[in-house]
């Protein structure tokens, strides 16, 4: 494996561990064994190779929620019951990916900075609603009123937010997915 890929991994690895604010060239020089030089040539500077791999690190935590909407739930159920395995297995996820979901969470103070992670916060932000869209109120955004799907979209994501934050900095006191469910008004039990 050649210095570039090194860094590649060692990147990904100190993203996880310690997070993009923390993650020093120090850090990724002794995780990757290549030389401080190395880093500039392959990438231009620390935050460009950090901004790629977190790039990379999004993109995961995408597919991973993607992966926990689209797993079909029991045909015939309630609508309360299919949204509590929808929540139930999300908050699997920010249990069995913390370090991830940790990560994207980061990644919001380097937005302030940094146009590219901006955009790339905001067009998964745009997936993420046309997704939650679709898993939980059932609406299909290709044919659907673009205004219904953001709103629909917009309300669980900020939920999703939520839910993740308290899982993420109190578990002991988050939310289990029935309560989600049952606190969300208008919904059938």
């Amino acid at each position: 494996m050649g210095n570039k890929d090194k860094l590649l991994v060692a990147a990904r690895e100190c993203l996880l561990a310690t997070g993009y604010a923390q993650t020093t060239v120090r850090d990724l020089v002794a995780a990757s064994g290549a030389n401080q030089a190395s880093i500039n040539y392959h990438f231009g500077s620390k935050e460009k190779l950090l901004t790629g791999v977190l790039h990379d690190l999004n993109r995961e935590w995408g597919e991973l929620l993607l992966a926990a909407l689209d797993r079909p739930t029991v045909s015939g159920a309630s609508r309360g019951a299919r949204q509590e395995a929808l929540w139930g297995r999300i908050i699997d996820s920010i249990r069995s990916n913390r370090a991830l979901w940790f990560v994207n969470f980061e990644s919001l103070g380097s937005a302030r900075h940094d146009e590219s992670i901006r955009t790339m916060i905001a067009e998964g932000q745009g997936a993420a609603r046309n997704s939650l869209a679709r898993a939980f109120a059932g609406i299909d955004p290709e044919h659907a009123d673009p205004r219904a799907v953001r709103l629909a979209g917009s309300h669980y994501y900020a939920l999703l937010v939520g839910v993740a934050a308290q899982w993420l900095a109190d578990p002991d006191q988050a939310p289990t997915a029935a309560q989600i469910v049952a606190a969300d008004v208008g919904h059938d039990r």
